[in-house]
């Protein structure tokens, strides 16, 4: 309701044209990387896993644990996320895979080559 009040409001060139300005530029950013590279490999999270049911009252911490997240979803690309090891408490940290427009089976066939160099998918971590 909000998003098409503002629209309605003549709020549309003030937001919503220049947030699709912006996407436009993080979309040919990546389009300008996947030239030279076939996938971009990035932590998936700032930090690692937090423990089960902290940061809960803290909704801009929770908001900032999936920063890494969002700009595939603004460029349109396709992201996979697996586990790639553990911290020193033993919370999981994610390894996030971006591929370029359409290239779904490229990053699943990365993934699942580094699923069969390494053995963190079949570890869990311990219950803190």
């Amino acid at each position: 309701m909000l998003g098409t009040y503002a629209l309605s409001a003549g709020y549309y060139d003030a937001y919503y044209l220049k947030a699709q300005k912006v996407r436009t530029l993080i979309r040919r950013d990546f389009e300008e990387v996947f030239h030279e590279c076939d996938v971009v490999i990035t932590p998936t999270a700032p930090t690692p896993a937090f423990k089960l049911g902290e940061k809960t009252e803290d909704p801009l911490q929770m908001y900032l644990s999936d920063i890494f997240t969002i700009s595939c979803n603004l460029a349109g690309i396709p992201g996979l996320s697996l586990p790639c090891g553990f911290n020193k408490e033993g919370l999981p940290i994610g390894l996030q895979i971006l591929g370029g427009f359409l290239k779904e089976e490229t990053i699943i066939r990365v993934a699942y080559t580094y699923e069969q160099s390494t053995d963190w998918h079949k570890k869990r971590p311990e219950v803190i």
